[in-house]
């Protein structure tokens, strides 16, 4: 299986400021103070968000550059709430400072629903667990 993508995390204090490592590029996560973090960078959920919201605006510009669409500044923002059950809902807003017509608005909602981590999200994942190979493991 070949393995694409990868992510590491290091947590070395107290609190819940963690270095993630992703390729190349470091970033930061941290958990507000309302749940004991410092809220000195974006929480977990957050970087769920992103990355659908990336995935869209990459997915439709590429779409729309094949289609010879100009979307200009384009937009996709998405908000994360919770029903009174617990479920998910993310909707997301497109917008674009160009002018495109009801057809290309329609299109382009039809493949926001197809892009990649929109399916991944929507199909979930199997997601496994294991301890590393020379880590202490207590008896």
């Amino acid at each position: 299986m070949k393995v694409p993508y990868t992510a590491t995390v290091v947590s070395t204090g107290p609190n819940y400021l963690h270095r993630i490592r992703v390729g190349r590029f470091e970033m930061m996560v941290d958990e507000p103070p309302s749940r004991g973090g410092q809220g000195n960078a974006p929480e977990p959920y957050d970087y769920y968000l992103a990355s659908l919201a990336a995935c869209t605006a990459i997915t439709l510009r590429m779409y729309a550059e094949r289609k010879g669409w100009n979307l200009g500044e384009f937009q996709a923002e998405l908000t994360f709430t919770r029903d009174e059950e617990g479920r998910v809902h993310i909707h997301r807003v497109l917008r674009s400072d160009q002018p495109l017509d009801a057809a290309q608005w329609q299109r382009l909602l039809e493949i926001a629903d197809k892009t990649p981590v929109t399916k991944t999200m929507r199909d979930g994942a199997v997601i496994t667990n294991s301890v590393g190979a020379g880590d202490a493991v207590a008896t």
